[in-house]
C-alpha cells in the first residue's frame, strides 16, 4: 500500500510518496489554489495516484497519510486565529496581561507588549486555596451570564483557567458543561491543557489552545473527509507535534501545533548533517510564511516553557525559534520605512510574480533582482495553473511602490533593483538576529558550527545571512 508523507506549509505544500513496489515519488504544488483543489495534501495525494479531478479515492490502496502543518503557527504569527473569551477567577482578570512582568529589553524606553490572543476576560467568583479546597464557593449564575455575554458577541471559543485548579479541576469543568450547554464549540480548561503550578502558565496554555484548535479542527476534519469521503475506516491520518513525535488526526490540539512543520524540519536537518559528518548544527528553515531556527549540538534541545510569536506557552516542544519573514512577507513603506511582515502572502494570492494579483513580498525582491530565474521554477501558476513566475508585474509593482516612497520623502525615486535590494537587506536582518538569538546570544561559538539551510527559500539567502 502507499505512504504518504506531507508537509503543508503556508505557501508550499511538499509530498513524499512511496509506492507498494518501495520507489519514492516527489510533488510539490500551492498550499491554497481555490479555484483548482480544496486541499493541497489531498490533491498531491491524488496526482501522485495519478487520480482524475472527480475519481474517488480508492479504498485498500492508501495505507497512511504523515504530516506537519504550519497552519496553527502561522495563524498564531499572523493572529488569524477564532475570537475567544477567558474566564477567570475574581480579581485576576488582567493576570495574563501582567504576566511575570519580564523586561526581555530592559533599557527599550517604549516597550510594546504583544497583543493578546483573547478578545476579552470576564472574572468568575470562585476560589480554592494551595491545597485545592473550596475557599469560596462557584458562582454558577454569574458564570453562565459572562459565558452568555461572550456568545451574544458572537465568540464561539472560551478559555477556563481558575487558580489551584490544577489540584481541583471541579470548578473548571463545571464552567465547561455550562459553556458547552450554552453552545461554545471549542472550550479549553487549564487543567486539561497544562495541569500544573502556576496560574500564569496554565491560563496562557489555554488561552493558545482555545485560540488555534478551531482552526485545526477545521483543517483536520476537511482532510479526513477528502481522503475518506464515505466515513470507513480510510487511511491512517496522524500528524507532527511539537516535540517531534506523531499523533493521531483525532488527538492533535492546537497547543501541541504551533511547531508542527518545524520540527520535522529539525528532524530531518540532523540526520542529514550527520550523513555529511557534521554534529554542531545551527539550522536554518525559511519559508513562504516564516523562518524557524535552532540549534543543535549532539542532541535535540527541547523546551516545556516557550515563547513563540510574542505569545507564552507552556506544552513539551523542539527549541525553535520562529519569525514572521518568510518567502511571502508582505513589503510595506509605513512609519516612514521600509518593512517586511509579518503579514504574509501566503499562497493565496501569494507574491506578486504569482499571477493572482498578490502584493510585493520577498519572493518578489529576489525575482526583481534576478535571483529567482522564473524559467527554473514550477510551471503551477496563472488561471490553468500552467504558467510560470510573472516577472513583468513585479518590475511595474517595484516602480510604484519607489516612486510612492519618493512622494513621501521627497527625494528621487530609487531604481525598482534599489528598492528590492533595500527590503532585502532588512528581511536578511531579521533572520540573522533569530540566529544571534538561539546562538551568540546563549554563548555558543558559531565559528565552529555549520549553517544547514532548507525550507522554499532558504538557499536564496543563506549566504547572506
Amino acid at each position: 500500500m502507499w505512504q504518504f508523507w506531507v508537509d503543508r506549509g503556508g505557501t508550499f505544500t511538499d509530498l513524499v510518496g512511496r509506492a507498494p513496489d518501495g520507489a519514492l515519488h516527489t510533488h510539490k504544488l500551492l498550499s491554497e489554489n481555490p479555484e483548482h483543489y480544496k486541499d493541497a495534501a489531498v490533491q498531491g495525494v491524488r496526482d501522485l495516484l495519478g487520480l482524475g479531478a472527480n475519481d474517488p479515492l480508492p479504498e485498500g490502496v492508501v495505507d497512511a497519510v504523515k504530516m506537519g502543518t504550519t497552519v496553527a503557527t502561522n495563524a498564531l504569527l499572523e493572529r488569524k486565529g477564532d475570537r475567544t473569551l477567558l474566564l477567570i477567577t475574581q480579581g485576576l482578570g488582567d493576570l495574563l496581561r501582567i504576566g511575570y512582568q519580564n523586561r526581555p529589553q530592559l533599557f527599550d524606553l517604549k516597550i510594546t507588549l504583544p497583543e493578546l490572543l483573547y478578545e476579552s476576560a470576564a472574572e468568575v467568583t470562585e476560589r480554592l486555596d494551595a491545597s485545592g479546597a473550596v475557599v469560596v464557593p462557584l458562582d454558577e449564575a454569574g458564570a453562565r451570564a459572562a459565558l452568555q455575554a461572550g456568545y451574544d458577541r458572537g465568540i464561539r471559543g472560551v478559555a477556563i483557567a481558575f487558580m489551584h485548579a490544577y489540584l481541583n479541576p471541579d470548578h473548571e469543568e463545571c464552567v465547561a458543561r455550562i459553556a458547552r450547554d450554552i453552545g461554545y464549540t471549542q472550550v479549553s480548561t487549564s487543567n486539561r491543557t497544562s495541569p500544573l503550578i502556576k496560574l500564569v502558565g496554565r491560563g496562557d496554555t489555554a488561552v493558545v489552545d482555545a485560540y488555534l484548535t478551531p482552526i485545526l479542527s477545521r483543517y483536520v476534519e476537511q482532510v479526513r473527509a477528502e481522503l475518506n469521503p464515505d466515513g470507513g475506516d480510510g487511511p491512517r491520518l496522524m500528524f507532527m507535534q511539537s516535540n517531534g513525535g506523531l499523533t493521531d488526526a483525532a488527538l492533535f490540539q492546537g497547543k501541541d501545533a504551533i511547531l508542527s512543520g518545524p520540527a520535522g524540519g529539525v528532524v530531518g536537518m540532523v540526520k542529514t548533517a550527520e550523513l555529511a559528518g557534521f554534529d554542531r548544527i545551527i539550522g536554518f528553515d525559511m519559508g513562504g510564511t516564516s523562518t524557524d531556527v535552532t540549534h543543535y549540538a549532539g542532541e535535540y534541545e527541547r523546551s516545556f516553557e516557550t515563547e513563540v510569536a510574542g505569545v507564552r506557552m507552556r506544552a513539551p516542544m523542539m527549541n525553535i525559534h520562529t519569525v514572521a519573514a518568510g518567502g511571502g512577507s508582505i513589503l510595506s513603506y509605513r512609519d516612514g520605512r521600509y518593512q517586511v511582515g509579518p503579514e504574509s502572502a501566503g499562497a493565496n494570492p501569494g507574491p506578486a510574480c504569482y499571477r493572482r494579483g498578490g502584493p510585493l513580498t520577498v519572493t518578489d525582491c529576489n525575482v526583481m533582482l534576478g535571483k529567482l530565474n522564473p524559467n527554473h521554477f514550477p510551471a503551477v501558476f496563472g488561471p490553468d495553473a500552467n504558467e510560470r513566475l510573472d516577472a513583468d508585474v513585479v518590475r511595474g509593482k517595484f516602480e510604484a511602490l519607489a516612486a510612492g516612497i519618493a512622494s513621501a520623502t521627497g527625494d528621487a525615486a530609487l531604481p525598482p533593483e534599489e528598492t528590492a535590494e533595500g527590503f532585502l537587506r532588512i528581511a536578511v536582518e531579521n533572520m540573522a538576529n533569530a540566529i544571534k538569538k538561539i546562538s551568540v546570544q546563549r554563548g555558543y561559538d558559531v565559528t565552529q558550527y555549520t549553517l544547514n539551510c532548507f525550507g522554499g527559500a532558504g538557499g536564496q539567502h543563506a549566504c547572506l545571512v
